[in-house]
């Protein structure tokens, strides 16, 4: 599946450009981290094109002032590492009787030094991957029929693949960028998984590669390191060859709306197009591999999709 299509958009497009004449009026869309860097780009542009956007944010009260000026964004507690946070947000939000049309999971943290959460879960695994997977399980019956679920992910997932006897770090010497790859190849997996799962009800599930952007996913860098690694020069400026935010939002909300991806759910994306497998690592890939993580994210969380 993984044969790109050939779209009229590319690296420099932006998400103003991909949601050019489409009309989301009516549409309801969930975003994770919709109020910080590619999330609030993300967000303003869903509404710029008529979606209401729910944004659940751990800082609900930064949130509402990052999105302060934009109509139609409703903001509501979670957190993300927090299980029963998750949980108490999908009851708020099942309460509210509403359908959602559009999930796209967002938010993330990138190459942290090593963090415990929950029952001393490894925070980027527990962030970028179990929690959103508790998220989408707890929100089915309310994603309606024909819905999209996008899962932002990187293309760090070539790092590694899961860490299936260890996936916590618990015996292994921790590496920050080992477990950010981890985690960004549990996105890939769970939209290949969750795109099965849900085809019956039309429900599709899309992973992505945003680009190389500069924002405050790399808040756990020095100066220093970002010059070090080549990100920024000694002015600050950002590399040439990174995308903007504008340009880094692109991928999310094609991958949301365009009737291109009919038809091709649970591949992963790239440049507003559907990613050439050799873009991929063979461990992020394979109806096995994303069977065993659900299984694992199940055993892990207690969650899954109703009967």
């Amino acid at each position: 599946q993984q044969v790109p299509l050939g779209t009229p958009f590319g690296s420099s497009s932006t998400a103003s450009d991909v949601l050019k004449g489409v009309d989301l009026t009516g549409k309801l869309a969930l975003v994770t981290g919709g109020y910080s860097g590619l999330g609030r780009e993300t967000t303003r542009a869903l509404v710029e094109a008529g979606a209401t956007v729910v944004v659940p944010a751990r800082r609900p009260e930064v949130a509402r002032e990052a999105l302060a000026g934009i109509e139609r964004v409703e903001v509501d507690e979670m957190d993300l590492a927090d299980l029963d946070s998750v949980e108490a947000f999908a009851n708020r939000f099942l309460a509210s009787g509403r359908g959602i049309d559009i999930v796209i999971a967002n938010a993330a943290i990138m190459a942290n030094p090593l963090t415990r959460v929950g029952p001393g879960w490894e925070s980027q695994f527990a962030t970028n991957h179990l929690g959103h997977f508790a998220l989408v399980n707890r929100l089915w019956p309310v994603i309606e029929d024909h819905a999209r679920v996008v899962i932002v992910s990187s293309g760090a997932h070539r790092i590694t693949g899961i860490h299936w006897d260890d996936p916590h770090w618990e015996t292994t010497e921790y590496d920050r960028w080992a477990a950010y790859g981890q985690s960004k190849t549990a996105n890939v997996l769970f939209a290949s998984e969750l795109d099965r799962r849900g085809r019956d009800r039309g429900i599709h599930a899309f992973s992505l590669h945003p680009g190389v952007i500069l924002t405050p996913l790399q808040r756990h860098f020095t100066t220093q390191e970002k010059i070090d690694n080549g990100w920024i020069d000694e002015d600050g400026n950002a590399d040439e060859s990174f995308k903007s935010i504008e340009q880094g939002a692109a991928t999310s909300v094609w991958a949301a709306t365009s009737p291109d991806l009919d038809g091709h759910g649970g591949v992963y994306c790239l440049d507003c197009d559907i990613a050439d497998l050799s873009e991929m690592s063979g461990h992020a890939t394979g109806a096995e591999n994303a069977t065993a993580l659900w299984d694992l994210s199940v055993a892990l969380t207690g969650v899954s999709l109703p009967a």
